[in-house]
């Protein structure tokens, strides 16, 4: 399935017409761009870990959205690799960058008094470090990691977490991510899914096939599904 690169949101079959009151976010690849730190932070643990060789970061971008000892374990590679990955990752924090349009859409969305939470597959301590070098901490109300719920994602824990804090029903709420990972989380606890594909995919493909409801090009494209409030 082709996916425009501009226009308006692509509304699939069957997608959910609630307002909203509030959004769960995914950071890596909706809010931020950090693949390239991912990447030179992995073959740094890679490297001290398992030694000499390519390090398969191809293959591990498949599994994004997912907690990091989850990647390992399902990858076969050594769970010690998760501390030089950490390591390095705060280490170039400061290559991160926010994506474009990402800024004016959380102003946009708390201007019209939305709530707005996180659900990463980082986890918590890290995410909020990011979120406040990056100087986006504030428009959040909770940042949940995957190390704060029982079972990280695909399972529906962390965005149910997110729905609780919020103290918003799963049919006022959307979740905004770009792997099949978010969406599977969404999609069980019963929340509207939408797939981000501002940043650049691998597998487009297996993400529209994981069954958005919504498909959103550029972050703007989320403002038509998330009206102001009564009362805003």
């Amino acid at each position: 399935m082709a996916v425009p690169i501009a226009g308006a949101p692509v509304m699939l079959a069957g997608a959910p017409a609630s307002a909203r009151h509030a959004v769960i976010f995914d950071l890596d690849g909706v809010i931020v761009d950090s693949f390239a730190v991912m990447s030179e932070a992995f073959a740094i643990a890679y490297a001290e870990v398992v030694g000499d060789g390519p390090a398969p970061f191809t293959e591990y971008r498949r599994h994004l959205g997912r907690f990091f000892p989850d990647i390992m374990r399902i990858m076969g590679l050594p769970l010690a690799m998760e501390e030089p990955f950490v390591r390095e990752s705060y280490r170039l924090a400061d290559q991160v960058t926010v994506f474009d349009g990402v800024v004016e859409l959380l102003l946009t969305l708390r201007t019209r008094g939305l709530r707005l939470a996180i659900a990463t597959g980082k986890s918590g301590p890290r995410a909020r470090s990011l979120l406040d070098r990056l100087g986006l901490l504030p428009f959040f109300a909770h940042v949940i990691g995957s190390d704060e719920v029982a079972r990280p994602k695909p399972a529906p824990d962390i965005v149910r977490h997110a729905l609780d804090l919020l103290d918003v029903p799963a049919e006022r709420a959307i979740m905004v991510g770009d792997a099949p990972t978010d969406l599977a989380s969404a999609q069980g606890a019963d929340v509207a899914s939408a797939a981000a594909v501002w940043a650049p995919l691998d597998d487009v493909d297996a993400l529209l096939a994981a069954g958005p409801d919504v498909v959103l090009q550029r972050p703007a494209d989320l403002l038509a599904l998330c009206p102001s409030l009564p009362g805003r």
